[in-house]
């Protein structure tokens, strides 16, 4: 039995802003699912939670693998029969810093695969699961870097990062279509962006902890009924598209 009755699964989740989705979202008294590809880290990860009186367990998953998606759906349903919160965090980056024309079309399809397809096919897998919550929560973990607006403004302060930018640009447009499909139930969807924060993804080179990152996640994660669905939110609101 959960402390609160509410499941969350959070992609990702072993370390960086994943860990610490997980780490909020349990310390509000969720039963985590933190998955991982890495079974060892995973498991690392999930102890040091645990020692903390979290209840924090682990979900070998890796979201390019329909096998593997597939299993850990299987395994949520089996053990718990329904799902609350979906975290969609896992995510990948090519080299930064390279200009379009220079970007190779197969480190565009390998971005792709974890940012946005592994997203569907998690969210699609586990979608039976969450219309059986009373108030699920999808939270798409997107980066201002997939803000077209911003991207798009002559004093933009971003680079040329089109492999992993247009990956988020994808992943809000995926947001938005299934914020609308899912308008008449009581699922919200919507997706954020943590700020610069101080991961493996940009070498720790970030003026955010990833605490402070995974805040706006845990945030979405528990809206209120009368929350919004299909935004783009920050610390300070409604971030533009």
């Amino acid at each position: 039995m959960t402390k609160n009755g509410r499941v969350a699964l959070v992609t990702g989740a072993n370390k960086g802003i994943g860990r610490e989705i997980a780490k909020g979202l349990a310390q509000l008294g969720f039963t985590v699912l933190a998955s991982a590809r890495d079974r060892q880290r995973g498991a690392q990860t999930v102890a040091e939670l645990a020692d903390d009186g979290l209840d924090v367990r682990f979900q070998l998953l890796d979201v390019t693998d329909e096998s593997s998606v597939d299993a850990a759906a299987d395994q949520v349903a089996a053990e718990f029969g329904c799902l609350d919160v979906l975290v969609n965090n896992a995510a990948i980056a090519n080299e930064l810093e390279v200009p379009p024309s220079l970007t190779l079309v197969d480190d565009m399809r390998r971005v792709f695969e974890t940012n946005v397809f592994g997203v569907v096919a998690m969210t699609n897998a586990v979608l039976p699961l969450l219309r059986k919550s009373d108030a699920a929560r999808i939270v798409n973990v997107s980066s201002r870097l997939g803000s077209l607006s911003h991207m798009a403004a002559t004093d933009s302060p971003f680079g040329l990062h089109m492999a992993y930018s247009s990956s988020k640009s994808a992943l809000n447009a995926v947001t938005v279509h299934y914020a609308r499909e899912l308008a008449d139930t009581q699922i919200k969807v919507n997706a954020c962006t943590p700020g610069y924060v101080a991961t493996d993804l940009n070498g720790n080179r970030g003026l955010r902890t990833p605490a402070q990152g995974a805040k706006i996640a845990v945030e979405l994660a528990v809206l209120a009924s009368d929350g919004p669905t299909g935004g783009f939110f920050d610390d300070n609101g409604p971030v533009s598209w």
